[in-house]
């Protein structure tokens, strides 16, 4: 029986925590090795596990998988996350690649210079109630259904309902428009692996904090 999945990150949120929900929300127990030390990170990509020189990297079903996407899209094809046809995973594509590109503002804020915080922020802001936020609300309405795609749950009702919580840590009132995506956030977070994973106590991370900025620097000897 093959053993369980191991996360290779630090210990944070960054680009491995939309994979910590994806194998959470299929029922996948993970184990997770963190790089804590330039040692250790050194040691990590020495051994020739890292195809770019880049984590995250997991080790599942006998591969080094690397690459963020291409890790979330094989664990939403092996557990049946990914649609049903074609035509199905075109649009979860579509979906959550609009929501990688407004996740992509948020894992970056804390590198943000603080004299610019406040334009990014705002930015952010901008973007999810005028650009993202009402695309979901709008794919909700138009078939009236409680999935994105094929009334079946999928990695982007997934990646949604994450990114949602993140918009709630911006600003609770952002979400007061979309009744819709209010819901859907409710109804996936009482899946029962979900509420598992969103238990104090889980492998869910929590936003990064001024300590955990700075070590995840020295580890990755960013300046």
């Amino acid at each position: 029986m093959a053993g369980k999945p191991k996360l290779h990150y630090f210990n944070g949120r960054g680009r491995m925590e939309s994979i910590r929900w994806l194998l959470a929300a299929a029922g996948v127990e993970f184990e997770e090795k963190f790089i804590e030390t330039p040692e250790d990170w050194d040691k990590l990509r020495n051994d020739g596990c890292l195809m770019f020189q880049q984590v995250p990297l997991v080790e599942m079903d006998g591969m080094k998988l690397v690459q963020t996407r291409a890790i979330l899209n094989y664990i939403a094809t092996k557990y049946n996350l990914y649609g049903k046809d074609i035509k199905e995973r075109a649009l979860i594509d579509m979906y959550t690649e609009g929501m990688a590109d407004l996740n992509e503002m948020i894992i970056v804020l804390p590198l943000c210079p603080p004299d610019q915080k406040d334009a990014k922020i705002a930015l952010i802001k901008e973007r999810m109630t005028d650009r993202y936020l009402p695309v979901f609300e709008k794919v909700l309405k138009s078939h009236g259904q409680d999935y994105l795609v094929g009334n079946t749950l999928s990695k982007a009702d997934i990646h949604l309902v994450e990114l949602l919580y993140y918009v709630e840590e911006l600003d609770p009132s952002l979400l007061a428009n979309f009744p819709l995506l209010k819901a859907l956030k409710t109804r996936i977070s009482n899946l029962p692996t979900v509420k598992k994973f969103l238990q104090p106590g889980s492998p869910r991370k929590p936003p990064i904090d001024e300590k955990s900025l700075e070590q995840a620097k020295k580890i990755f000897r960013i300046k």
